[in-house]
Formats: C-alpha cells, structure tokens, sequence
C-alpha cells in the first residue's frame, strides 16, 4: 500500500503460493463461508493491517463443530503492532514519508516500465540488527516468507553472523522521495578453519509485484561484489537452493565469469581446467562445483552444435561429469557381489539396469543443455 486509494484496489492485491505451513497439508480453514484473510502492509516499513471477512460461520452451540481460529493461526506469524482497523492504518500510512532504508547502500539501477512509460530506480542496501528499527522490520518482512517459500523458517536474528541485503524501489508522492520494499536476502557467515568465512545465502524473496524484471539477478550480483572484495571469503555458497535459485545463480555467475581469461574460447575447447578453478575462487568467490558449470554454459556457447566432431566432444565431456553418481552405483554393485546372497543380489541387479542408466544420463544431459540455452539467450539480452 502507497496510497490509501490501494486498499481498495484489487489490482496491487497478490495471493499466497503457499499456505500449508500455517493451515496444514490441505491448506484449508474449517468452519466459514465467504472467508477472506486480509492482510495489508505499508509499502516502505510494511507497518501490518490485518482482517477476517466471512459471510457466515459455524456456531459450536447449534452445529455442535467448532471453526477454525484463524486469528490465532496468523498471529503467530505476523508480529505483534498490527493495525485492526482502517482509520489507524491510514494515519500510519500518512507517516511513510519519514522511511529511509536501513544500512549501508550498495548499489542503485534502473529498471524501465512499460506501464510507467519511464526508467524506475532501485537501491540495495546492506544491513544489520545494529540498524535502529531493522529489527522490529524484519520481523514484519519475514512473513512474507511463511507464503511464497516451500520450506521456510524463522531465522535466529540474536547471531551476529547472519547479513541483511534489501531491495528497495524510489518512487515519488506529492513531490516528495518515498521507498517501497522489493525483496531481500539473508546470508550466513560459516567459519572456515583456520582464517576464513564462507557466506551462505539461506532466503531469498521478491515480492510478487517486482518478479519477472531482473530484480533477483541484481541482488545476487551485488551480494557476490560485496563479498569478492573481501580477501577472508572463501566462496559464496547456498542452502538447500530451490531449481529457480539454481538458474538465477547460473546466470550471475557466467556473466561475472564470462570476461576471465581462462574462460577465452581457445582455453573452453581445450576443457575443464584447474586454472579455471583458481582464478574464478581468488577474483570471484565461486567454488569448484559452481564453476564447472559456468565452464559448460561457456562451452556450450563456444561450441558448434552443428559440427558432429564439436558436438559429440562437447556432449562427452559433460556427460563425464553427469556419470559420477552411476559410476558410484557400480562401486557399489561390486561390492555387492562380494557380500549378498545370489537372490538379494538379483533384486538389487533389478535396481541398476544399464540401459535404463543410459537412458536417464542422456536426459540428464537433455535437460541440462536446455537450461544452459536459457541462460546464454538471457545473457545476450543483458
């Protein structure tokens, strides 16, 4: 919400992907008709105005059932300070105009809007628990994380190592500069022995509104250029990183990594090199696993596809790597054959069936090469 005129606007209204994490498997809240969960925030400090609509309910004396408490469902997750009426939500809204960003700006792009018909600004910022304020906001922003992420939790905001980066958007309201929430993420410093810090990225959120325009992209960018400059990183890593966060990071990392020399045309045909390993840890903070796939993307756009030598050259060597995890299974089949009695090891046999392996390495690598396409035609669109 910018304006009042938005709580009646359908049109900056966006659902939840996910509500099992609140209202269980079947995302379902027993005992209404008509029921509407409403939940509004202020654009910039996502002050929280929170209501319950429904047509009819059932009543425990008549219907001898009781209705869900959908109230104290949300309560646990949204912080306590919220608004329950209209007229105190808007007189907050009124104050919105005193919001700065919290910490220490990093970057500022621009993002053309068709709608708009003019380029819109963005910030972001680092921040951390010291910031006044940032507390009491985080603890409002990251309940956008029980409805759009999977598998999401709380995180422990009393440990120094986590870092803040937020997204912010710059608009304008009677003349004057206000901010707008776009998303953020949270980094964990892990230690490693005996004298560095390998940051982990743990979330990741844009909001609905901004998705689809580049914002994910420059936030991880300019959370690898903050890290790079800092000669105690190892590497940037991620938690438990979604098929989305994969592609994205596929993306910023070949951009970043496109201009080394080790990754010139000359150097990509000749394969995988530990050169590449090194130089991309020392200048850009990625680890081994992470640049070897940058090197196939790479590869793949040095490549002649419609050369057969080129092409069967290409498709070997990265089904070389594709092969590691049936590799291990033979390993373990021989060691099998050594221990298990004739007719457990036919059932396992049954398991490992070489042409099936044959058959899924090639999709594997189907896929594989469909996503790389992707991020190459995204690239030379940037």
């Amino acid at each position: 919400v910018r304006f009042p005129e938005d709580l009646e606007d359908d049109n900056t209204t966006f659902n939840p992907e996910y509500s099992h994490q609140v209202f269980g498997d079947d995302e379902v809240a027993f005992g209404y008709k008509g029921l509407k969960i409403l939940l509004y925030y202020i654009a910039g400090n996502l002050s929280t105005l929170f209501r319950i609509e429904y047509t009819s309910k059932v009543n425990e004396k008549f219907d001898c059932v009781e209705a869900d408490d959908v109230e104290s469902k949300i309560r646990e997750i949204i912080p306590p300070g919220f608004c329950t009426n209209t007229d105190d939500f808007v007189s907050l809204l009124e104050k919105e105009v005193n919001f700065r960003p919290f910490g220490m700006l990093l970057h500022t792009y621009s993002v053309h809007n068709e709608e708009a018909g003019e380029d819109i600004t963005y910030q972001i910022y680092k921040a951390d628990m010291t910031c006044p304020g940032f507390r009491e906001y985080h603890e409002r922003l990251q309940t956008f994380l029980m409805w759009f992420i999977e598998t999401a939790s709380f995180i422990d905001v009393d440990d120094e190592r986590w870092n803040y980066f937020l997204v912010f958007e710059k608009y304008n309201k009677d003349g004057a500069t206000l901010f707008a929430t776009v998303g953020y993420m949270t980094v964990y410093n892990y230690y490693v022995y005996p004298d560095k810090t390998r940051p982990r990225v743990s979330q990741m959120l844009i909001l609905p509104p901004f998705q689809g325009e580049g914002h994910g992209a420059q936030l991880l960018e300019t959370v690898h250029r903050y890290y790079m400059s800092s000669p105690t990183v190892l590497d940037i890593t991620a938690e438990d990183p979604s098929e989305n966060y994969v592609k994205l990071r596929d993306f910023v990392l070949v951009k970043l990594c496109q201009d080394l020399l080790c990754f010139s045309p000359g150097k990509l045909m000749q394969g995988f090199s530990q050169e590449m390993v090194m130089e991309a840890q020392q200048k850009l903070k990625i680890n081994k696993q992470h640049t070897r796939r940058v090197y196939e993307i790479l590869r793949l756009r040095a490549t002649d596809m419609g050369d057969a030598e080129q092409s069967r050259s290409y498709r070997l060597d990265v089904k070389r790597r594709l092969i590691g995890p049936y590799k291990k299974k033979q390993r373990e089949l021989a060691k099998m054959r050594r221990c298990l009695r004739p007719e457990e090891l036919t059932n396992q046999l049954n398991q490992i069936d070489l042409n099936m392996q044959h058959e899924q390495l090639e999709e594997s690598f189907q896929q594989l090469v469909s996503d790389y396409r992707r991020v190459l035609e995204r690239l030379a669109q940037a």
